[in-house]
């Protein structure tokens, strides 16, 4: 009986090319966790300078991953690229992810305009889906930067995509990526109608999201409790 191959991106057809691409796979992945502690490192002080300086963290939490085998490979299929170290680090941006969840949407901006103004972080695209909502509803505010990481062997540009959100942002769309992507769901009876349910929700956050940020404007500056 003919089994399905459920991890395409494992080639074992030539054993001594299959262990030197893993190899190279998991010196690829070591450096990419690098780079998220670079830059997690940085959040993480700015963090606590802004916190020394106003009282208050601007941020709420922080999150990072490091995108799976198999997403990769997709990824790169659906490129038209190999599964290669190689096309790895130039055809993809968001190997390494960091998530950073925000009290105030000013907070985002503060944030990002902290980060980007460091002089070894070079931003190379930013999309603001905050001002500029996808169609679903989600809102984020995204940014791909290249951050030097050095090793024994020298200092290497790396590629670091960060996800920054409040948390009325980032509780939505962890629901609605659960919802949407179960599988069969757009194939459901209805899925017009949960699209639509799943928009007013968005558009309730947003609402939230102001709400809160026009409270802490009149307000003014103040103490975490």
């Amino acid at each position: 009986m003919e089994t399905k191959d459920t991890k395409p991106w494992l080639d074992t057809s030539d054993p001594q090319k299959f262990i030197n691409n893993t190899a190279k796979f998991n010196d690829l992945m070591m450096m990419y966790r690098c780079a998220i502690r670079e830059v997690r490192t940085k959040l993480e002080v700015l963090d606590d300078e802004f916190s020394v300086e106003n009282q208050r963290n601007p941020i709420s939490f922080i999150k990072t991953r490091i995108k799976k085998p198999e997403s990769i490979y997709r990824k790169l299929q659906k490129l038209g690229c190999t599964f290669t170290p190689e096309n790895i680090v130039e055809q993809l941006h968001d190997v390494a992810g960091i998530r950073v969840v925000c009290a105030f949407v000013d907070d985002i901006y503060t944030i990002a305009d902290l980060l980007s103004s460091q002089d070894d972080i070079t931003v190379l695209q930013v999309k603001d889906y905050i001002k500029n909502p996808k169609p679903n509803g989600y809102r984020s505010y995204h940014m791909i930067i290249e951050i030097p990481v050095f090793f024994s062997k020298g200092k290497t540009p790396m590629k670091v995509e960060i996800q920054i959100r409040t948390n009325g942002m980032d509780f939505w769309a962890t629901l609605e990526h659960q919802l949407r992507y179960k599988k069969g769901i757009e194939q459901m009876e209805g899925y017009e109608e949960i699209s639509k349910e799943l928009m007013q929700c968005a558009a309730a956050v947003i609402e939230m999201d102001n709400e809160m940020q026009n409270i802490k404007n009149k307000i003014g500056k103040f103490h975490d409790i």
